[in-house]
Protein backbone atom coordinates (compact mmCIF):
# COMPACT_ATOMS: atom_id res chain seq x y z
CA UNK A 1 0.00 0.00 0.00
CA UNK A 2 1.56 3.72 -0.81
CA UNK A 3 2.24 6.05 1.90
CA UNK A 4 -0.20 8.50 1.75
CA UNK A 5 0.57 12.17 2.29
CA UNK A 6 -1.37 14.74 4.64
CA UNK A 7 0.02 18.10 5.11
CA UNK A 8 0.03 19.03 8.73
CA UNK A 9 0.57 22.72 9.21
CA UNK A 10 3.22 24.99 7.80
CA UNK A 11 6.36 23.17 7.23
CA UNK A 12 5.17 19.53 8.52
CA UNK A 13 2.80 16.48 6.83
CA UNK A 14 2.12 13.47 8.05
CA UNK A 15 3.35 10.25 6.21
CA UNK A 16 1.39 7.40 6.97
CA UNK A 17 2.61 3.86 6.31
CA UNK A 18 0.89 -0.16 6.73
CA UNK A 19 2.53 -1.78 9.77
CA UNK A 20 2.57 -5.48 9.73
CA UNK A 21 2.13 -6.30 13.47
CA UNK A 22 3.24 -10.17 14.73
CA UNK A 23 1.45 -12.26 17.55
CA UNK A 24 3.98 -10.62 20.22
CA UNK A 25 4.02 -7.04 19.05
CA UNK A 26 -0.11 -7.09 18.95
CA UNK A 27 -0.10 -8.45 22.31
CA UNK A 28 2.52 -5.41 23.80
CA UNK A 29 0.49 -2.95 21.50
CA UNK A 30 -2.85 -3.99 23.08
CA UNK A 31 -1.63 -3.78 26.74
CA UNK A 32 0.09 -0.38 25.92
CA UNK A 33 -3.37 0.88 25.08
CA UNK A 34 -5.34 -0.87 28.28
CA UNK A 35 -2.73 0.91 30.30
CA UNK A 36 -3.09 4.66 28.47
CA UNK A 37 -7.09 3.46 28.59
CA UNK A 38 -6.76 4.11 31.98
CA UNK A 39 -4.63 6.83 32.15
CA UNK A 40 -7.37 8.72 30.19
CA UNK A 41 -10.40 7.00 31.83
CA UNK A 42 -8.89 8.03 35.57
CA UNK A 43 -8.15 12.03 33.96
CA UNK A 44 -11.63 11.61 33.01
CA UNK A 45 -12.96 10.85 36.53
CA UNK A 46 -10.65 13.24 38.38
CA UNK A 47 -11.92 16.14 36.36
CA UNK A 48 -15.24 15.27 36.66
CA UNK A 49 -15.01 15.29 40.43
CA UNK A 50 -13.48 18.28 40.00
CA UNK A 51 -15.66 19.93 38.07
CA UNK A 52 -18.72 18.97 40.16
CA UNK A 53 -16.75 20.41 43.61
CA UNK A 54 -15.23 23.76 41.59
CA UNK A 55 -11.81 23.10 41.95
CA UNK A 56 -9.11 23.30 39.45
CA UNK A 57 -7.93 20.14 37.31
CA UNK A 58 -4.89 21.46 34.84
CA UNK A 59 -2.12 19.94 33.26
CA UNK A 60 -0.20 20.19 36.48
CA UNK A 61 -2.45 18.43 38.48
CA UNK A 62 -3.07 15.76 35.56
CA UNK A 63 0.60 15.40 35.01
CA UNK A 64 1.14 14.70 39.01
CA UNK A 65 -1.38 12.04 38.97
CA UNK A 66 0.16 10.64 36.23
CA UNK A 67 3.24 10.52 38.58
CA UNK A 68 2.31 9.52 41.49
CA UNK A 69 -0.11 5.80 39.98
CA UNK A 70 3.13 5.14 37.57
CA UNK A 71 4.79 4.80 41.08
CA UNK A 72 1.51 2.91 42.95
CA UNK A 73 0.40 0.85 40.52
CA UNK A 74 3.28 -1.77 39.29
CA UNK A 75 0.91 -2.55 36.47
CA UNK A 76 0.91 1.02 34.72
CA UNK A 77 4.42 1.72 35.72
CA UNK A 78 5.64 -1.64 33.16
CA UNK A 79 4.32 0.81 30.44
CA UNK A 80 6.07 3.40 28.69
CA UNK A 81 5.58 6.98 29.70
CA UNK A 82 5.48 8.68 26.69
CA UNK A 83 1.95 7.60 25.19
CA UNK A 84 0.73 7.78 28.75
CA UNK A 85 1.85 11.65 28.98
CA UNK A 86 0.80 12.32 25.34
CA UNK A 87 -2.55 10.97 26.17
CA UNK A 88 -2.70 13.59 29.46
CA UNK A 89 -1.55 16.45 27.38
CA UNK A 90 -4.34 15.35 24.75
CA UNK A 91 -6.82 15.23 27.42
CA UNK A 92 -5.82 18.60 28.87
CA UNK A 93 -6.34 20.36 25.52
CA UNK A 94 -10.18 18.31 25.24
CA UNK A 95 -10.98 19.69 28.74
CA UNK A 96 -9.64 23.37 27.88
CA UNK A 97 -11.58 23.63 24.39
CA UNK A 98 -14.90 22.15 26.14
CA UNK A 99 -14.40 24.66 28.80
CA UNK A 100 -13.75 27.62 26.66
CA UNK A 101 -16.82 27.13 25.14
CA UNK A 102 -18.32 27.12 28.04
CA UNK A 103 -17.03 30.03 29.09
CA UNK A 104 -18.56 31.80 26.01
CA UNK A 105 -21.84 30.45 26.24
CA UNK A 106 -22.18 28.79 23.08
CA UNK A 107 -25.22 26.49 22.07
CA UNK A 108 -24.97 23.60 23.27
CA UNK A 109 -25.28 21.97 19.35
CA UNK A 110 -21.54 24.09 18.97
CA UNK A 111 -19.42 22.85 22.33
CA UNK A 112 -16.86 20.66 21.83
CA UNK A 113 -17.69 18.36 24.94
CA UNK A 114 -16.37 17.42 27.71
CA UNK A 115 -13.89 14.61 27.24
CA UNK A 116 -16.00 11.17 27.71
CA UNK A 117 -14.51 7.57 28.78
CA UNK A 118 -13.01 5.53 26.32
CA UNK A 119 -14.80 1.81 26.25
CA UNK A 120 -12.83 -1.24 25.76
CA UNK A 121 -15.45 -2.26 23.28
CA UNK A 122 -15.87 0.79 21.22
CA UNK A 123 -12.45 3.14 21.74
CA UNK A 124 -9.72 2.20 18.97
CA UNK A 125 -6.47 1.77 19.78
CA UNK A 126 -4.17 4.97 19.08
CA UNK A 127 -1.09 5.77 20.46
CA UNK A 128 1.11 8.69 20.22
CA UNK A 129 5.53 8.64 20.50
CA UNK A 130 7.45 11.94 20.56
CA UNK A 131 11.05 11.66 19.33
CA UNK A 132 12.32 10.09 22.62
CA UNK A 133 10.33 7.48 22.14
CA UNK A 134 10.54 5.37 19.23
CA UNK A 135 13.92 5.14 16.53
CA UNK A 136 14.41 3.36 12.81
CA UNK A 137 16.70 0.82 12.93
CA UNK A 138 17.42 -1.58 9.99
CA UNK A 139 13.88 -0.44 8.36
CA UNK A 140 11.94 -1.22 11.94
CA UNK A 141 10.20 0.92 13.62
CA UNK A 142 11.26 0.44 17.47
CA UNK A 143 9.09 2.07 20.03
CA UNK A 144 9.46 1.93 23.98
CA UNK A 145 8.89 -0.79 26.10
CA UNK A 146 10.47 -3.50 23.52
CA UNK A 147 7.67 -3.37 20.60
CA UNK A 148 9.35 -3.80 17.42
CA UNK A 149 7.26 -2.89 13.93
CA UNK A 150 7.85 -4.26 10.45
CA UNK A 151 6.99 -1.17 8.40
CA UNK A 152 6.00 -1.63 4.77
CA UNK A 153 7.87 1.53 3.02
CA UNK A 154 6.86 2.82 -0.06
CA UNK A 155 8.59 6.30 -0.28
CA UNK A 156 11.51 8.43 1.86
CA UNK A 157 11.06 10.92 4.57
CA UNK A 158 12.61 14.35 3.54
CA UNK A 159 13.58 14.51 7.04
CA UNK A 160 13.57 12.96 10.06
CA UNK A 161 10.42 12.57 11.93
CA UNK A 162 9.99 14.01 14.88
CA UNK A 163 6.55 11.59 16.32
CA UNK A 164 4.33 9.03 15.54
CA UNK A 165 1.46 8.25 15.86
CA UNK A 166 0.14 4.51 16.11
CA UNK A 167 -3.20 3.23 15.05
CA UNK A 168 -5.49 0.67 14.19
CA UNK A 169 -8.72 1.60 11.69
CA UNK A 170 -12.38 -0.35 11.66
CA UNK A 171 -10.62 -3.49 9.39
CA UNK A 172 -8.18 -4.19 11.82
CA UNK A 173 -5.58 -2.72 10.11
CA UNK A 174 -2.70 -0.90 11.93
CA UNK A 175 -0.76 2.00 10.54
CA UNK A 176 2.01 4.33 11.14
CA UNK A 177 1.75 8.23 11.01
CA UNK A 178 4.93 9.77 11.06
CA UNK A 179 5.11 13.93 11.39
CA UNK A 180 8.35 15.13 8.91
CA UNK A 181 9.17 18.35 8.95
CA UNK A 182 8.64 19.13 4.85
CA UNK A 183 9.99 22.30 2.56
CA UNK A 184 7.26 24.50 0.62
CA UNK A 185 7.25 23.23 -3.26
CA UNK A 186 6.08 26.39 -4.99
CA UNK A 187 4.40 26.27 -8.53
CA UNK A 188 5.51 28.88 -11.31
CA UNK A 189 3.03 31.78 -11.34
CA UNK A 190 0.24 31.56 -14.11
CA UNK A 191 -1.38 34.99 -12.96
CA UNK A 192 -4.75 33.68 -12.99
CA UNK A 193 -7.44 34.05 -10.36
CA UNK A 194 -10.50 31.53 -9.06
CA UNK A 195 -13.62 31.95 -7.03
CA UNK A 196 -14.95 28.68 -5.41
CA UNK A 197 -18.69 28.02 -4.39
CA UNK A 198 -19.65 25.13 -2.95
CA UNK A 199 -22.93 22.76 -3.34
CA UNK A 200 -24.74 19.50 -3.25
CA UNK A 201 -25.84 19.36 -6.83
CA UNK A 202 -21.95 20.31 -7.64
CA UNK A 203 -19.35 19.89 -5.34
CA UNK A 204 -17.71 23.22 -6.26
CA UNK A 205 -18.93 25.39 -9.05
CA UNK A 206 -16.18 27.35 -10.11
CA UNK A 207 -15.65 30.99 -12.24
CA UNK A 208 -13.81 28.75 -14.69
CA UNK A 209 -15.67 26.49 -16.36
CA UNK A 210 -12.97 23.74 -16.77
CA UNK A 211 -12.14 23.41 -13.07
CA UNK A 212 -16.21 22.72 -12.09
CA UNK A 213 -16.51 19.85 -9.63
CA UNK A 214 -19.36 17.52 -10.47
CA UNK A 215 -20.60 15.60 -7.83
CA UNK A 216 -18.96 11.93 -8.06
CA UNK A 217 -21.56 10.05 -6.18
CA UNK A 218 -19.26 7.62 -4.54
CA UNK A 219 -21.55 6.75 -1.81
CA UNK A 220 -24.41 6.52 -4.60
CA UNK A 221 -22.62 3.76 -6.42
CA UNK A 222 -21.87 2.03 -3.53
CA UNK A 223 -25.51 1.75 -1.54
CA UNK A 224 -26.54 -1.40 -2.80
CA UNK A 225 -23.61 -3.05 -1.51
CA UNK A 226 -23.50 -1.18 1.79
CA UNK A 227 -27.56 -1.79 2.06
CA UNK A 228 -26.68 -5.68 1.68
CA UNK A 229 -24.42 -6.01 4.23
CA UNK A 230 -26.05 -4.11 6.60
CA UNK A 231 -28.93 -6.74 6.31
CA UNK A 232 -25.98 -9.28 6.76
CA UNK A 233 -25.06 -7.76 10.43
CA UNK A 234 -28.77 -7.01 11.01
CA UNK A 235 -29.55 -10.91 10.79
CA UNK A 236 -26.62 -11.87 12.59
CA UNK A 237 -26.71 -9.76 15.30
CA UNK A 238 -26.41 -11.23 18.77
CA UNK A 239 -27.97 -10.70 21.83
CA UNK A 240 -27.43 -8.25 24.18
CA UNK A 241 -24.44 -9.35 26.61
CA UNK A 242 -23.24 -11.90 24.24
CA UNK A 243 -20.17 -11.97 21.28
CA UNK A 244 -20.87 -11.67 18.53
CA UNK A 245 -20.68 -14.77 16.17
CA UNK A 246 -17.76 -15.00 13.55
CA UNK A 247 -20.49 -14.28 10.78
CA UNK A 248 -21.51 -11.32 12.26
CA UNK A 249 -18.05 -10.04 12.46
CA UNK A 250 -17.30 -11.03 9.51
CA UNK A 251 -20.22 -9.15 7.80
CA UNK A 252 -19.16 -5.86 9.88
CA UNK A 253 -15.86 -6.22 8.29
CA UNK A 254 -17.38 -6.04 5.26
CA UNK A 255 -19.44 -3.11 6.01
CA UNK A 256 -16.26 -1.37 7.11
CA UNK A 257 -14.35 -2.47 4.14
CA UNK A 258 -16.60 -0.77 1.72
CA UNK A 259 -17.20 2.41 3.93
CA UNK A 260 -13.36 2.91 3.67
CA UNK A 261 -13.52 2.29 -0.02
CA UNK A 262 -16.08 5.34 -0.38
CA UNK A 263 -13.67 7.68 1.89
CA UNK A 264 -10.52 6.37 -0.09
CA UNK A 265 -12.69 7.56 -3.40
CA UNK A 266 -13.23 11.02 -1.76
CA UNK A 267 -10.19 12.14 -0.93
CA UNK A 268 -8.27 11.10 -4.36
CA UNK A 269 -11.03 12.97 -6.58
CA UNK A 270 -11.06 15.79 -3.84
CA UNK A 271 -6.61 15.79 -3.95
CA UNK A 272 -6.82 15.61 -8.08
CA UNK A 273 -9.58 18.33 -8.30
CA UNK A 274 -7.06 20.52 -5.60
CA UNK A 275 -3.71 20.04 -7.29
CA UNK A 276 -5.63 20.94 -10.70
CA UNK A 277 -6.72 24.23 -9.51
CA UNK A 278 -4.03 25.14 -7.37
CA UNK A 279 -1.76 24.42 -10.04
CA UNK A 280 -3.68 26.97 -12.84
CA UNK A 281 -4.43 29.53 -10.16
CA UNK A 282 -2.16 31.72 -8.61
CA UNK A 283 -4.99 32.89 -5.78
CA UNK A 284 -7.70 31.40 -4.53
CA UNK A 285 -11.23 33.17 -3.37
CA UNK A 286 -13.08 29.98 -1.30
CA UNK A 287 -16.22 29.77 0.34
CA UNK A 288 -15.57 29.54 4.03
CA UNK A 289 -18.81 27.30 4.14
CA UNK A 290 -19.27 25.20 7.25
CA UNK A 291 -21.44 21.84 6.25
CA UNK A 292 -22.13 20.76 9.31
CA UNK A 293 -25.83 21.85 9.39
CA UNK A 294 -26.67 20.17 6.23
CA UNK A 295 -26.90 16.92 8.30
CA UNK A 296 -30.30 17.93 9.73
CA UNK A 297 -31.51 19.20 6.38
CA UNK A 298 -33.46 16.69 3.49
CA UNK A 299 -30.23 17.17 2.14
CA UNK A 300 -28.28 15.13 4.38
CA UNK A 301 -27.05 12.32 2.63
CA UNK A 302 -26.45 13.55 -0.68
CA UNK A 303 -24.42 16.92 1.18
CA UNK A 304 -22.47 13.53 2.87
CA UNK A 305 -22.05 12.03 -0.40
CA UNK A 306 -20.54 15.38 -1.92
CA UNK A 307 -18.04 15.48 1.01
CA UNK A 308 -17.89 19.22 0.74
CA UNK A 309 -15.22 19.10 4.18
CA UNK A 310 -13.02 17.00 3.01
CA UNK A 311 -12.80 18.94 -0.26
CA UNK A 312 -11.91 22.00 1.32
CA UNK A 313 -9.81 20.67 3.57
CA UNK A 314 -7.76 18.88 0.62
CA UNK A 315 -7.69 22.25 -1.28
CA UNK A 316 -6.57 24.24 1.42
CA UNK A 317 -3.40 21.85 1.99
CA UNK A 318 -2.29 21.47 -1.27
CA UNK A 319 -2.36 25.40 -1.57
CA UNK A 320 -0.61 25.65 1.31
CA UNK A 321 1.92 22.86 0.36
CA UNK A 322 2.86 25.10 -3.15
CA UNK A 323 2.83 28.59 -1.53
CA UNK A 324 -0.46 29.47 -2.89
CA UNK A 325 -2.76 32.46 -1.68
CA UNK A 326 -6.18 31.82 -0.24
CA UNK A 327 -9.06 33.86 0.38
CA UNK A 328 -11.78 32.19 2.97
CA UNK A 329 -14.67 34.84 2.03
CA UNK A 330 -17.80 34.58 4.52
CA UNK A 331 -20.58 32.67 2.76
CA UNK A 332 -23.56 35.36 4.36
CA UNK A 333 -25.56 36.70 1.44
CA UNK A 334 -23.24 34.95 -1.34
CA UNK A 335 -26.40 33.88 -2.88
CA UNK A 336 -28.05 37.14 -2.96
CA UNK A 337 -25.86 40.12 -3.96
CA UNK A 338 -25.28 40.30 -7.91
CA UNK A 339 -21.27 39.90 -9.21
CA UNK A 340 -21.77 42.99 -11.39
CA UNK A 341 -22.83 45.38 -9.46
CA UNK A 342 -23.48 44.33 -5.96
CA UNK A 343 -26.94 45.20 -5.40
CA UNK A 344 -28.62 42.68 -2.95
CA UNK A 345 -32.02 40.63 -3.57
CA UNK A 346 -34.89 41.61 -0.90
CA UNK A 347 -35.77 37.97 -0.14
CA UNK A 348 -33.46 35.08 -0.10
CA UNK A 349 -33.67 32.33 -3.15
CA UNK A 350 -35.32 29.07 -2.77
CA UNK A 351 -33.24 26.29 -3.55
CA UNK A 352 -35.20 25.08 -6.64
CA UNK A 353 -34.58 28.37 -8.05
CA UNK A 354 -31.02 27.18 -10.43
CA UNK A 355 -30.82 31.32 -11.84
CA UNK A 356 -29.42 34.83 -10.81
CA UNK A 357 -31.57 37.48 -12.20
CA UNK A 358 -30.57 41.15 -10.94
CA UNK A 359 -33.24 43.32 -10.39
CA UNK A 360 -30.99 46.40 -10.46
CA UNK A 361 -28.91 45.71 -13.99
CA UNK A 362 -30.47 42.70 -15.07
CA UNK A 363 -27.59 40.66 -15.34
CA UNK A 364 -28.62 37.18 -15.30
CA UNK A 365 -26.63 33.79 -14.73
CA UNK A 366 -26.36 30.63 -12.91
CA UNK A 367 -27.44 30.89 -9.32
CA UNK A 368 -23.87 28.90 -8.59
CA UNK A 369 -21.40 30.89 -10.80
CA UNK A 370 -22.70 33.94 -9.96
CA UNK A 371 -22.20 32.93 -6.38
CA UNK A 372 -18.34 32.08 -7.43
CA UNK A 373 -17.76 35.44 -8.95
CA UNK A 374 -19.01 37.15 -5.96
CA UNK A 375 -16.53 35.45 -4.24
CA UNK A 376 -13.66 37.17 -6.30
CA UNK A 377 -15.03 40.50 -5.65
CA UNK A 378 -15.38 39.81 -2.08
CA UNK A 379 -11.88 39.11 -1.74
CA UNK A 380 -10.71 41.55 -4.08
CA UNK A 381 -9.60 39.64 -6.64
CA UNK A 382 -11.61 40.76 -9.42
CA UNK A 383 -10.74 44.93 -9.39
CA UNK A 384 -13.31 45.60 -12.33
CA UNK A 385 -16.22 45.23 -9.37
CA UNK A 386 -14.60 45.31 -6.14
CA UNK A 387 -15.47 49.21 -6.15
CA UNK A 388 -19.61 47.96 -6.27
CA UNK A 389 -19.45 45.88 -3.29
CA UNK A 390 -21.78 46.36 -0.64
CA UNK A 391 -20.22 48.60 2.16
CA UNK A 392 -22.06 46.99 4.54
CA UNK A 393 -21.22 43.53 3.39
CA UNK A 394 -19.83 40.61 5.68
CA UNK A 395 -16.00 40.06 5.94
CA UNK A 396 -14.20 38.27 4.15
CA UNK A 397 -11.06 36.17 5.87
CA UNK A 398 -7.97 36.57 3.66
CA UNK A 399 -4.15 36.41 4.00
CA UNK A 400 -2.54 38.60 1.41
CA UNK A 401 0.89 36.98 2.24
CA UNK A 402 1.50 33.45 0.99
CA UNK A 403 -0.05 31.35 3.22
CA UNK A 404 -3.45 30.34 4.69
CA UNK A 405 -5.53 31.49 7.78
CA UNK A 406 -6.33 29.56 9.85
CA UNK A 407 -10.03 27.58 9.60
Amino acid sequence: MAASHEVEGTGHARFTYRLRVSSTALAKLLDEWDRCRWVWNECAARSKKAHAEDEKCGPARLDKMLTEARNHNTWLGEGSSVPQQQLVRDFGKSRAKALKDIQARLPMRQRAGMPKYKKKAKAAPRLNYTRRGFRIKDGRLHLAGGIILTVVWSRDFPADPSSVRIYRDSLGHWYASFVVPTEVEPLPETGAVIGIDWGVKETATTTSDAHDLPHAKHGRKAAAGLARYQRMTARRKPAKGKPGSRGYRAAKKLAAKLHKKVARQRKDTARKWAKSVVRDHDALAVEDFRPKFLAKSTMARKAADAAIGATKRELVAMARKHRRIVHLVHPAHTTMDCAQCGARTKHALPLSERTYECTACGAVSPRDKNSARVMLVRAGLNPAGADRVRADGPPVHSQREPGIPAL
